[in-house]
C-alpha cells in the first residue's frame, strides 16, 4: 500500500542504551551473519575491511563506528545487513537485526536537526510506534561524496 513503508529494524547498542534504527527494505538486498572482515590499510576508521560475498568482494562498515558510538565486541546477534549505496554494494555491521514491519506513514514525523548525535541529513524521519520510536535512516546518505569515491576506488 502506498500510504506506508516497510521497514528492516535492527539495533545499535551505545553502553546501557539501545536505538532502534529502520532502512526501507528497497534499500536491503539481504542480512547475513556476520564474517571476520579482511582488513585493508588506510581506510576510514569506519570501514571495517572487505569480505567475499559470493564471488563479489564488498567493503564492511561498522555503523557505530561511522556515527562514533561507543563499541563493545561482536556477538552471535551481529549481523551485516548489505545494501546499495548509489550503485556500490556495502555492507553495515549493526548489533542486531529485530524485524521487518510496516509503518503507517502517517505515524512518521520529520527528523528534528539532531538526535543521539546523528544529523538529520542521514535521516528520513522518526516512526512512532505504541511504545518505541524508530530513527528512520537513509543509508544512501551515511557516506560523504568523498567517502563514496573511496569506497568506489577499493
Amino acid at each position: 500500500m502506498a500510504d506506508e513503508i516497510q521497514l528492516v529494524v535492527f539495533t545499535l547498542n551505545a553502553g546501557d542504551m539501545t536505538c532502534e534504527y529502520g532502512v526501507p527494505i528497497t534499500q536491503v538486498q539481504e542480512i547475513i551473519r556476520l564474517t571476520t572482515p579482511t582488513r585493508l590499510p588506510q581506510v576510514p576508521a569506519f570501514v571495517e575491511g572487505i569480505i567475499n560475498l559470493r564471488g563479489n568482494i564488498i567493503p564492511i562498515i561498522d555503523l557505530k563506528k561511522r556515527f562514533n558510538m561507543p563499541t563493545d565486541e561482536y556477538t552471535d546477534e551481529t549481523r551485516i545487513i548489505v545494501v546499495d549505496i548509489d550503485g556500490k554494494t556495502v555492507g553495515i555491521i549493526v548489533d542486531q537485526v529485530a524485524e521487518v514491519l510496516r509503518l503507517s506513514l502517517s505515524s512518521v514525523e520529520p527528523p528534528p536537526a539532531v538526535i543521539g548525535g546523528l544529523t538529520a541529513e542521514y535521516l528520513t524521519g522518526v516512526g512512532k510506534l505504541e511504545d518505541r520510536l524508530l530513527i528512520m535512516l537513509d543509508v544512501t546518505k551515511i557516506l560523504s561524496e568523498g567517502e563514496k569515491k573511496e569506497l568506489r576506488d577499493m
